[in-house]
């Protein structure tokens, strides 16, 4: 079993959903070449555990397509990405947060 996120022209996460395994042919298709068929969107593979494009894919998360990576809304403007962590590192009161 694997979670797919399907992603829109604005690369903004609109869907996640279960399917096959990665490893498997679906019709003679990779499986994210599967799921998008009849759909106007990009299709990804995610991970709860995060071994595979930084984060979890959530409905209204992008997707970082030079990156391969999905991440959170932006949590404030200051806010600096953190590509090799997949998130948002901010300074707020005083103090560092990290978001994902």
């Amino acid at each position: 079993m694997a979670h797919y996120a399907y992603i829109d022209e604005n690369n903004l996460v609109v869907a996640v959903t279960v399917g096959k395994d990665e490893s498997e042919l679906i019709d003679g298709l990779d499986t994210e070449t599967y799921y998008a068929q009849g759909t106007p969107y990009t299709v990804k593979r995610t991970s709860f555990n995060s071994k595979i494009r930084g984060n979890f894919a959530g409905i209204g998360m992008t997707y970082l397509p030079l990156e391969d990576i999905f991440i959170s809304p932006k949590c404030h403007d200051e806010a600096v990405l953190n590509v090799k962590a997949a998130k948002w590192d901010c300074k707020n009161l005083d103090h560092d947060i990290t978001f994902s």
